[in-house]
């Protein structure tokens, strides 16, 4: 009866062994992962340069954070009225704040805007006039981790910021006086010597 008893009782125990075993296993497995990372990133071997493309995981990490966060936080309404005021006022912000990494109305990039990491889209050519406004109010608030997109709130009032987002939601419908303060604006781009 009693060596009937232990094998039952090894039996019984077999399984708890297996799922420790298992438990051990994804442990390690997890271990030398954690161990691996850090030795890439000590070693250098993950780039920290600019100039260096993105891995595909560095962008889809980066890209689903932001729809994220956006999703989650940018939905504050415009505060202000529209105005032409406004919008006169959100140009000159935008020549003082904007212009050197986003371009003036010719869309030709900077040398700043040329060797940034993620390149600064050149507002000019192709802007953020379908985007929910709220969305730009909240990049310019806070800034794009992982770009050169910097925060303005503790340089900015948030007055100046729904200035200057009246004025990239309104791009495309200026009127006459603020197209032609707009394209007064002094084109950013200098000649580039090919490498």
């Amino acid at each position: 009866m009693t060596k009937r008893s232990n094998e039952e009782d090894a039996q019984a125990m077999l399984p708890v062994s297996r799922w420790r075993w298992a438990a051990f296993g994804a442990l390690g497995v997890i271990l030398i992962a954690c161990v691996c990372a850090y030795a890439a990133l000590m070693l250098g071997l993950v780039p920290a340069n600019a100039d260096a493309q993105p891995s595909a995981l560095e962008r889809w990490a980066a890209r689903t954070s932001l729809h994220a966060t956006i999703a989650r936080e940018a939905n504050a309404a415009d505060p202000l009225p529209r105005s032409s005021a406004n919008i006169d006022d959100g140009i000159k912000l935008y020549a003082a704040n904007c212009l050197a990494c986003h371009g003036a109305s010719d869309g030709k990039p900077s040398n700043i805007a040329l060797g940034l990491y993620q390149p600064a889209p050149q507002l000019g050519r192709r802007g953020v006039e379908d985007d929910p406004e709220g969305e730009t109010h909240w990049k310019i608030a806070h800034g794009v981790r992982l770009t050169a997109m910097p925060s303005f709130d503790r340089t900015l009032t948030d007055a100046q910021i729904w200035q200057l987002t009246q004025f990239l939601a309104q791009m495309d419908k200026l009127d006459p006086a603020q197209e032609a303060q707009w394209k007064k604006l002094p084109s950013q781009a200098t000649a580039h010597a090919a490498k």
